[in-house]
Protein backbone atom coordinates (compact mmCIF):
# COMPACT_ATOMS: atom_id res chain seq x y z
CA UNK A 1 0.00 0.00 0.00
CA UNK A 2 1.39 3.11 -1.01
CA UNK A 3 1.17 6.14 1.05
CA UNK A 4 0.25 9.08 -1.00
CA UNK A 5 0.33 12.87 0.00
CA UNK A 6 -0.29 16.06 -1.92
CA UNK A 7 2.05 17.82 -3.83
CA UNK A 8 2.27 20.76 -1.82
CA UNK A 9 3.07 18.28 1.49
CA UNK A 10 6.64 18.19 3.31
CA UNK A 11 6.46 14.53 3.06
CA UNK A 12 5.57 14.04 -0.89
CA UNK A 13 8.70 13.12 -2.43
CA UNK A 14 9.76 11.37 0.79
CA UNK A 15 10.22 7.97 -0.20
CA UNK A 16 8.67 5.23 1.38
CA UNK A 17 9.79 1.78 2.98
CA UNK A 18 7.83 -1.39 3.77
CA UNK A 19 8.18 -3.52 7.37
CA UNK A 20 6.78 -7.02 7.13
CA UNK A 21 5.35 -8.30 10.85
CA UNK A 22 6.64 -11.85 12.03
CA UNK A 23 2.89 -12.71 10.70
CA UNK A 24 3.66 -11.88 7.38
CA UNK A 25 1.52 -7.94 7.64
CA UNK A 26 3.40 -5.36 5.74
CA UNK A 27 3.07 -1.80 6.70
CA UNK A 28 4.34 0.90 4.73
CA UNK A 29 6.33 3.72 6.46
CA UNK A 30 7.65 6.73 5.33
CA UNK A 31 11.61 7.19 5.32
CA UNK A 32 13.40 9.83 7.21
CA UNK A 33 13.36 13.23 5.55
CA UNK A 34 16.15 15.07 5.80
CA UNK A 35 15.83 18.83 6.01
CA UNK A 36 17.74 20.39 3.12
CA UNK A 37 20.66 22.97 3.22
CA UNK A 38 18.77 26.36 3.56
CA UNK A 39 21.55 27.39 0.48
CA UNK A 40 19.33 25.22 -1.72
CA UNK A 41 16.62 27.87 -1.50
CA UNK A 42 16.94 31.41 -3.45
CA UNK A 43 15.95 34.14 -0.92
CA UNK A 44 12.79 36.39 -1.85
CA UNK A 45 13.04 38.56 0.77
CA UNK A 46 13.38 39.29 4.48
CA UNK A 47 10.33 39.25 7.31
CA UNK A 48 11.53 40.52 10.68
CA UNK A 49 9.22 39.10 13.33
CA UNK A 50 7.19 41.08 15.69
CA UNK A 51 5.23 40.64 18.76
CA UNK A 52 2.52 38.21 18.61
CA UNK A 53 3.23 36.75 14.97
CA UNK A 54 2.66 33.08 14.40
CA UNK A 55 4.16 31.41 11.67
CA UNK A 56 1.22 29.99 9.92
CA UNK A 57 0.15 33.54 9.38
CA UNK A 58 2.93 34.38 8.19
CA UNK A 59 3.35 31.31 5.52
CA UNK A 60 -0.29 32.60 4.28
CA UNK A 61 0.83 35.86 4.01
CA UNK A 62 4.19 35.65 1.96
CA UNK A 63 2.86 31.64 0.48
CA UNK A 64 -0.69 31.96 0.18
CA UNK A 65 -0.95 29.01 2.61
CA UNK A 66 -0.94 28.81 6.42
CA UNK A 67 0.13 24.98 5.51
CA UNK A 68 3.19 25.59 3.83
CA UNK A 69 4.67 27.32 7.33
CA UNK A 70 7.28 24.22 7.02
CA UNK A 71 8.75 25.47 4.00
CA UNK A 72 9.73 28.84 6.31
CA UNK A 73 10.92 26.24 9.11
CA UNK A 74 13.52 24.47 5.73
CA UNK A 75 14.46 27.70 4.71
CA UNK A 76 15.80 28.81 8.11
CA UNK A 77 17.08 25.53 9.46
CA UNK A 78 13.85 25.46 12.28
CA UNK A 79 13.34 22.01 13.26
CA UNK A 80 10.75 23.27 15.98
CA UNK A 81 8.18 25.74 13.91
CA UNK A 82 7.66 27.76 17.09
CA UNK A 83 11.63 29.20 17.48
CA UNK A 84 11.19 31.22 14.07
CA UNK A 85 8.24 33.37 16.22
CA UNK A 86 10.14 33.22 19.42
CA UNK A 87 12.57 36.05 19.39
CA UNK A 88 11.07 39.48 18.25
CA UNK A 89 12.82 41.30 15.77
CA UNK A 90 14.12 37.80 14.17
CA UNK A 91 14.67 37.72 10.35
CA UNK A 92 13.40 35.04 8.85
CA UNK A 93 14.28 34.49 5.05
CA UNK A 94 11.14 33.90 2.96
CA UNK A 95 12.02 31.45 -0.03
CA UNK A 96 11.18 30.15 -3.02
CA UNK A 97 10.58 26.23 -2.74
CA UNK A 98 13.80 24.05 -2.98
CA UNK A 99 15.43 23.46 -5.91
CA UNK A 100 13.32 26.49 -8.02
CA UNK A 101 16.04 29.28 -9.00
CA UNK A 102 15.55 32.94 -8.49
CA UNK A 103 16.73 35.51 -10.47
CA UNK A 104 19.95 36.79 -9.35
CA UNK A 105 19.55 41.10 -8.25
CA UNK A 106 16.06 41.09 -9.50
Amino acid sequence: MAIAFPPTSRYALTPTGTFVRADGTPVTYLKRRFVPAPEKFALLQWHRVVQGERLDNIAAHYLGDPEQFWRLCDANRALRPDELTETIGRKLAITLPEGIPGVPRA
